[in-house]
């Protein structure tokens, strides 16, 4: 590892265990009900509360996005947690727990400069959703006040979840470390976290059911891996002849083969036709920054309060907490408030109900669930007051033929061949590994009871999360979250659910498997064992096949430059992207050309964090609700760079408030009557470096 890699780390690394440490009094009041004492997530809560009251304050304009403010915040928290300490004595949990507390900090460490050191391999910041989102990142890095501008659509602000990628901006300003280190830093923090985490819920689910600490551990640590390095059942065709991935067969139904060395992992993820379903160690391989990787730990820390709502009494504090919670994931991937909602309301209502009749149990809870929706609506009130949703409705899945075409029935829309469902094959190869699991949970705990209220309170916590994963499985066969992709109508929607099913059903998986783990050996007992062990092998091979072919073979370390890969395609344009990085202040407005989604175009605006007239056109339509408001510009694009008029470049570099002009490889590619004579005459040339050029506009004015 290099000794720059090194030393970025590090800081990283340090500036954790002090916002951690910092916040170890607030953590373990809220967890005192866990062997650990939650002590984990005090690096998760701290950054969470230090992200949140900077983001609000520079919300409300009351102070702006500094280092020094986010300091200043820092020292607050410090104040308020030693006064909690010194009302509850809680740092005494140091001298009594340090033995589990020096374990989980070794995990977090192990995880986070492992995946450095993985991602060090193939670093680049290019390709899939990577170019908005270090765009997002560099934008709210010049900002002074939130929302952050919009680098694509000049001068419109970020309309979508940047929460996630602002809590990235903090650590960069805290630790003084470069956005395109930065990037890849956020990555394996993510890693870490996801890792430490896990095994915190894990284990603790299994303090919940007995004492036995090395069962603790075990399931702590199988949780860890579950939910971190591990894939869905799709892998078993590696084994199998190919087959046509636009319309997938039954494993089955194909030859034996070795197939290994043709197999494609992003099928795992793909393998329901026209939907994703994704997991943490795909997101974590290919490197999107993007806003489901980034709500993961934020996710993870969801479950873990909602595991010690379970066993706590109600509190209204709590319940405010777990609305600032869903709050979090509201601002940081939407659909995952809703989930966690989801969630909540479950294990709020099925507590009670455990205890009470149903009715009862209904009363009991609307209170609680009222707390929490209206809580969560008000903490990221500053959010939507600047925010204008792009979703249109949600539509029914096999509309009954009579709806179909019909005006919208308040939210809900009846639309035309809008009518597939996921078969029960495909849910078995998904799901397969916690179908099982499941399976045997229910054989094992209801031979001792035949009630689900006689269930022991940790066994009926495991039932919470099934009920929970079946219903948000179900979901995407019943109704979708409508966007702009008509042929993928249901992909996010089975997105955004798959994937926190796969984290709270491994977390829960994890418990089933140590605590129905045979006592005694029969055939029956060897084929479960031979069962979950061969399951268990295809879900731990996928990280093989990822991380062998994105990394290829981990060959050569490149280093935590993510921009570097520029360089390479485009060395001159490379050095006029840092050069504005080094010295060009604020958010003046640059224009390069356009281009569509996915390609290099839009590299100047996304790698440096300045606004451009038009950049990804898809993205655009996709947070605008319409494709019209980006083509509307290509033309004036076309026209700034080709029209040797001085008049009509002038109207639009003055309705644009155009200050740089970026001139380059694709610009020389794309206009190919690009006029740079007249630029001479509206401004003066501030840097050269071959072709590439970049014009400072003077004042038009």
């Amino acid at each position: 590892m290099q000794i720059t890699d090194l030393s970025y780390i590090t800081k990283w690394w340090l500036i954790f265990f002090i916002i951690g440490t910092i916040f170890l009094p607030l953590t373990f009041l809220i967890f005192s009900s866990f062997f650990d004492k939650g002590y984990i997530f005090s690096k998760i809560l701290g950054i969470l509360f230090i992200s949140y009251i900077i983001w609000l304050l520079a919300s409300l304009k009351i102070v702006n996005f500094s280092t020094i403010n986010i300091f200043v915040i820092i020292v607050l928290f410090a104040i308020l947690n030693f006064f909690i300490n010194r009302k509850y004595k809680l740092l005494i949990n140091l001298k009594i727990y340090w033995k589990i507390f020096v374990f989980e900090e070794i995990l977090f460490t192990i995880g986070f400069f492992f995946w450095a050191f993985i991602r060090a391999h193939e670093p680049s910041i290019h390709g899939l959703e990577k170019f908005m989102d270090f765009g997002f990142l560099n934008s709210i890095l010049r900002s002074d006040y939130f929302p952050p501008k919009d680098i694509w659509l000049t001068p419109e602000t970020i309309n979508y979840y940047y929460f996630g990628h602002l809590v990235t901006a903090v650590l960069i300003k805290l630790t003084g470390v470069d956005s395109m280190f930065g990037f890849n830093l956020m990555l394996a923090l993510i890693f870490a976290f996801t890792l430490s985490c896990s095994f915190s819920i894990g284990a603790n689910l299994y303090y919940f059911f007995e004492r036995n600490y090395k069962k603790i551990m075990i399931t702590g640590i199988i949780s860890s891996l579950l939910v971190t390095i591990s894939g869905n059942m799709q892998i078993i065709y590696a084994f199998f002849a190919p087959y046509n991935t636009d319309a997938p067969i039954p494993f089955w139904s194909l030859p034996l083969t070795n197939n290994i060395t043709n197999y494609f992992y992003p099928n795992a993820t793909r393998f329901i036709p026209r939907t994703i379903h994704e997991f943490p160690m795909y997101t974590t391989v290919v490197g999107d920054l993007h806003g489901h990787l980034l709500n993961t730990p934020f996710a993870i820390l969801t479950i873990a309060l909602l595991v010690v709502l379970f066993f706590s009494k109600t509190n209204l504090l709590f319940n405010l907490l777990i609305g600032f919670m869903i709050a979090i994931s509201f601002m940081t991937n939407f659909l995952d408030g809703l989930i966690y909602i989801l969630f909540s309301t479950l294990i709020i209502f099925f507590k009670n109900y455990k205890d009470n009749k149903f009715i009862k149990s209904v009363e009991f809870s609307i209170k609680p669930i009222l707390v929490i929706l209206v809580s969560s609506v008000i903490f990221s009130l500053s959010f939507w007051l600047n925010f204008k949703p792009f979703g249109s409705g949600i539509g029914i899945i096999c509309s009954p033929k009579f709806l179909i075409n019909i005006e919208m029935i308040g939210p809900f829309l009846f639309e035309a061949n809008r009518c597939t469902r996921t078969p029960l094959w495909m849910f078995l190869i998904i799901y397969g590994l916690f179908m099982f699991l499941f399976a045997r949970f229910f054989k094992v705990v209801f031979t001792k009871n035949w009630s689900v209220k006689k269930f022991s309170d940790i066994d009926y916590l495991i039932f919470i999360f099934f009920i929970f994963g079946l219903i948000s499985v179900i979901i995407p066969e019943l109704i979708y979250f409508r966007d702009i992709y008509t042929g993928y109508f249901r992909s996010n929607t089975m997105f955004k659910f798959s994937y926190q099913v796969f984290i709270a059903s491994s977390i829960a998986g994890s418990f089933i498997i140590v605590r129905t783990y045979p006592k005694f050996k029969n055939s029956f007992h060897g084929l479960y064992l031979i069962t979950l062990a061969f399951l268990l092998f295809l879900a731990f091979l996928f990280p093989f096949f990822a991380v062998k072919t994105y990394y290829n073979n981990l060959n050569s370390y490149a280093g935590l430059d993510g921009i570097k890969f520029l360089s390479k395609l485009y060395q001159n344009d490379y050095q006029a992207i840092s050069w504005i990085r080094q010295n060009i202040k604020g958010q003046p407005v640059i224009l390069e050309a356009n281009g569509e989604s996915y390609t290099d175009f839009a590299r100047v605006s996304a790698n440096t964090g300045l606004p451009t007239v038009i950049g990804w056109p898809i993205h655009e339509w996709l947070w605008r609700g319409s494709y019209d408001i980006a083509s509307s510009r290509f033309p004036d694009v076309a026209t700034l760079y080709e029209n040797p008029d001085l008049e009509i470049t002038k109207k639009l570099i003055r309705k644009y408030d155009i200050k740089l002009i970026f001139i380059g490889t694709l610009e020389k590619q794309k206009f190919l009557k690009l006029d740079e004579q007249k630029f001479n005459q509206l401004g003066k040339l501030v840097y050269q470096n071959g072709n590439t050029k970049i014009y400072q506009i003077n004042n038009l004015n």
